[in-house]
């Protein structure tokens, strides 16, 4: 009997570790995918770049080794942050907005969806980062993107420009789990 219990340990402790040894399967899947579908729908919500938004527009604030910069740090983590600043983001006023409020609410519902399904893959759904390097960098970015939407009074414009920094943000999050996600 006694032998009976130390197997079913060793065998619960093998599960567990196996288990948390491979990567969340669904951002093998879908992280991915969706993504993809979030950039096409901030490309197509609002078409391009509005001319009269052309002498309101910023310097590109994302900085763009942010994701090189994660070394050693799980892609889940990252992932998750950059999701509920997304989705933290675009729970703001949009009534200036003049896009096509079904793929606006399209993008909302992915975005929804990857920080469920995140939330899933990181233990607990932890929020709290570890104040340094990557996690820096991303919420002094998300910052600036909502002191331009206050600044512009979430005119219009401020929303392409956050459209535009945030479309960018997708295409370089693309680039780092493309490089980390093995699919």
């Amino acid at each position: 009997m006694a032998v009976l219990k130390w197997l079913s340990i060793c065998l619960t402790l093998f599960c567990q570790g196996t288990a948390a040894s491979k990567p969340c399967r669904w951002t093998q899947f879908r992280l991915g995918k969706l993504n993809d579908v979030s950039i096409g729908l901030l490309s197509d919500m609002g078409g391009l770049f509005p001319l009269m938004c052309a002498e309101e527009s910023v310097e590109q604030m994302f900085p763009e080794d942010l994701y090189k910069n994660t070394e050693g740090e799980d892609v889940y983590v990252v992932a998750l942050e950059a999701m509920r600043y997304v989705e933290q983001l675009y729970n703001n006023s949009l009534t200036s907005v003049t896009w096509n409020k079904t793929k606006l609410n399209m993008f909302q519902n992915v975005i929804y969806r990857q920080v469920q399904n995140l939330e899933l893959c990181v233990v607990g759904g932890v929020w709290e980062s570890s104040g340094d390097g990557w996690s820096v960098t991303l919420k002094t970015y998300f910052n600036k993107l909502n002191t331009v939407l206050k600044e512009k009074e979430h005119s219009a414009c401020a929303w392409e420009i956050v459209r535009k920094e945030i479309r960018e943000n997708l295409v370089q999050f693309k680039k780092f789990i493309d490089s980390r996600v093995k699919l």
